[in-house]
């Protein structure tokens, strides 16, 4: 059974096609600048070298005709007719309160999704521009959605309600949602298979450390706390976001000239890592900095570490222990000095690591070494693999 990926962002698609009865990638790629000059799409399959196709895509359903024809092309192609496409997968933001888990597509789920637009505004109208489209294109194959938002449904009311009055929940729906709930899911799970446990027996801390960065706390199985918050701004140090701030802040600011469509720019596109170093968003270009050093990326780096750290501590006293701490994601599972710095202010927890298996990139490995007292890994993510477990499960 063959299983297509889809995620639709603002002027992007990416896709993988995936034989999920050995749950092998057959192709990928990724169309860019969708709707503007200089669009082109990027096929590769295994073995092939890449293709590209530069020509005009003025919207996500040209981009979708153009991977179509390439997934069957004679030269390039890995299917003999799109009929081999057995299901369709979406990755979409925000399900709001509607959807706690994935759940095939129909015209409510449509109009459900298109409501929690207003708090997913960058990603929601792009992913259902998608669905759409594939609708169009292969109108017989099941399509299904799978929610960023949908595996933080289980967090406690404590743990997401706002203190804020009551009402602003009833008629607004401001709570925490949570975000990169599907690749949280994903290591979660998988940790349960490398510690050789149940994870329904299991506390884990999972940390999906990249450009946006998030904490998920998952306590036998299922999330009960998270990082981010309303929208993707809230919780950590991140590239360019600011992270949990004093909200009194924003009206201190407005009240300096600044208005509310310039503030949220500001906090969203030119805070963080790149807003404190005044580098770059990038923790690899901010690590050089600072080693050359750079006071300002240094200080950049130190409060990112810090505020990983007490999540950590926050999210060990909401589940009353840890067994382990996942490491995930562009910067959690490339870098070792990040993951070094974080695990040392953690010794009351009776952390060590093994230097050798810290090295290591790529696989799913524990770094920690045999006496420390809680197991500490390195876990590839795979948002699109686990997008496809999903489909692939209500497909059938």
């Amino acid at each position: 059974m063959n299983v297509l990926v889809i995620n639709c962002g603002s002027s992007s698609l990416k896709y993988q096609l995936l034989d999920m009865n050995t749950e092998e990638v057959l192709a990928k790629g990724l169309a860019e600048r969708i709707g503007n000059q200089g669009a082109v799409l990027t096929h590769e399959a295994p073995g092939q070298e890449k293709v590209k196709f530069e020509q005009a895509m003025e919207t996500h359903k040209e981009a979708l005709n153009i991977l179509m024809a390439a997934l069957v092309d004679p030269n390039h192609g890995v299917l003999k007719s799109l009929e081999e496409v057995s299901a369709i997968g979406h990755r979409v933001l925000h399900a709001g309160e509607y959807y706690s888990d994935s759940i095939i597509i129909d015209a409510d789920v449509i109009e459900k999704t298109e409501l929690c637009n207003e708090m997913g505004p960058l990603h929601n109208p792009a992913n259902l521009i998608g669905i759409r489209a594939c609708q169009e294109l292969l109108p017989k194959v099941p399509q299904v959605a799978v929610f960023d938002t949908a595996f933080h449904q289980s967090l406690p009311a404590e743990a997401y309600m706002y203190a804020l009055p009551y009402e602003m929940y009833e008629k607004y729906h401001v709570r925490k949602y949570g975000f990169h709930g599907t690749s949280h899911k994903f290591v979660s799970r998988a940790a349960g298979e490398v510690m050789g446990k149940n994870i329904e027996d299991l506390k884990l801390i999972s940390c999906h450390l990249g450009n946006g960065a998030s904490l998920c706390a998952v306590k036998n199985g299922k999330a009960i706390d998270t990082s981010m918050g309303l929208t993707p701004l809230a919780g950590l140090v991140m590239g360019t976001r600011c992270g949990d701030i004093d909200p009194a802040i924003v009206p201190f600011l407005a009240n300096k000239g600044y208005d509310v469509a310039e503030l949220d720019n500001i906090m969203n596109k030119k805070s963080g890592i790149l807003g404190v170093s005044g580098v770059s968003s990038d923790f690899r270009d901010v690590e050089e900095a600072a080693n050359a050093g750079n006071e300002r990326a240094q200080l950049a780096l130190d409060i990112f570490y810090y505020r990983v750290r007490t999540t950590i501590g926050a999210y060990v006293a909401a589940m009353d222990g840890v067994d382990g701490i996942i490491f995930t994601a562009g910067l959690g599972e490339n870098s070792v000095t990040s993951r070094q710095i974080i695990c040392d202010g953690l010794s009351y927890l009776g952390i060590s690591l093994d230097p050798v298996a810290n090295s290591k990139r790529g696989e799913a490995t524990i770094i920690s070494d045999k006496d420390s007292k809680t197991t500490v890994m390195v876990i590839p993510t795979n948002e699109e693999l686990m997008i496809a477990r999903d489909t692939l499960a209500l497909a059938k």
